[in-house]
């Protein structure tokens, strides 16, 4: 038998809903709380005290009995996502008929008519585009994605665009946000999937840093292991002996002064040796974009210092 309900002290039905969340009874200390949506109140199950009324349901206004059901009348829409420069709120229509005279194509061109107002528009457009393809190309996240759209959005509010090159800010701005996440990628990978030259790029990093505030702590050889080892086809031994080796060097402030690719590429090279897995100086350089000269130089520099043997 269901318990009967009791109205609380003092309340009244045109009492405003309770704003904080109810966890349990304040009279016998039950969590038994049902929620009455078609009476819009909460009461608990034992000893029948209604605890909120004129609550509001957050749910659907339809109802659903089977999964079958549910997902025939369920609406959803994408994410909001700060690729698009509409956040993605707008309603996109599908090309439908391709005939020139299908009612279908007619909206469809209507709407790309009327979705971009005015060349900023287009430009920003533009830029988000950029992103998203050097990003592809890179392999990088969405998340990575995401943030480097955020960022663009931030310079943009500013006034930083005007008057600069899209592709060259657009780099810049992954190249900056791959080190903030932690996702290091060479300032060389960067320029081979942009449109512009490394100085240009160079000098919009240099100008966003200085004109958004930006703290960039120098970037670790260690972060480049990884993936360095992949590209290589090593086992992961060879990733820990080569991150112990970087750990050692920087103890003795070796890397101090010196490029973190390259350091990086010296200690694959010596871990490869000794853990069985040679790879020569031109793999290791084809994979980090470190010239063979440097990489001789910073082995012979860590292997003398650290006073490893490597046996060629």
């Amino acid at each position: 038998m269901a318990t009967p309900k009791r109205e609380k002290k003092g309340g009244g039905r045109d009492k405003k809903p309770d704003k904080v969340e109810v966890k349990e009874c304040p009279e016998c200390g039950s969590k038994c709380l049902v929620r009455d949506y078609d009476k819009a109140e909460i009461f608990c199950a034992d000893c029948g005290l209604v605890i909120a009324e004129n609550i509001v349901d957050m749910g659907p206004e339809w109802r659903a009995f089977d999964s079958e059901q549910m997902s025939r009348r369920a609406r959803v829409g994408a994410p909001l996502t700060y690729r698009i420069h509409d956040k993605g709120l707008s309603t996109l229509t599908n090309w439908g008929s391709t005939a020139q005279g299908g009612g279908q194509y007619k909206l469809k061109k209507w709407q790309q008519r009327t979705h971009i107002a005015n060349t900023s528009e287009r430009s920003f457009i533009f830029a988000l585009s950029e992103i998203d393809r050097m990003a592809s190309a890179l392999k990088l996240p969405v998340n990575i994605r995401e943030a480097a759209s955020m960022l663009y959005r931030k310079a943009m509010s500013k006034h930083l665009i005007r008057g600069r090159s899209i592709e060259g800010i657009t780099s810049a701005i992954l190249y900056i946000t791959c080190r903030q996440y932690g996702v290091p990628r060479t300032l060389e990978e960067i320029r081979e999937v942009s449109r512009v030259g490394q100085k240009e790029i160079s000098r919009a990093y240099r100008f966003l840093l200085r004109e958004l505030d930006i703290k960039i702590s120098p970037a670790s050889p260690i972060d480049f292991v990884p993936r360095f080892c992949s590209m290589l086809g090593l086992s992961g031994d060879i990733r820990a002996k080569a991150i112990e080796i970087i750990k050692k060097a920087s103890e003795k402030e070796l890397t101090n002064g010196r490029g973190p690719i390259g350091i990086a590429a010296a200690a694959i090279y010596i871990a490869a040796i000794l853990n069985g897995e040679h790879r020569t100086q031109k793999d290791v350089s084809d994979v980090t974009g470190v010239t063979e000269v440097t990489i001789r130089n910073r082995y012979k520099e860590l292997s003398e210092q650290l006073d490893i043997e490597v046996l060629l």
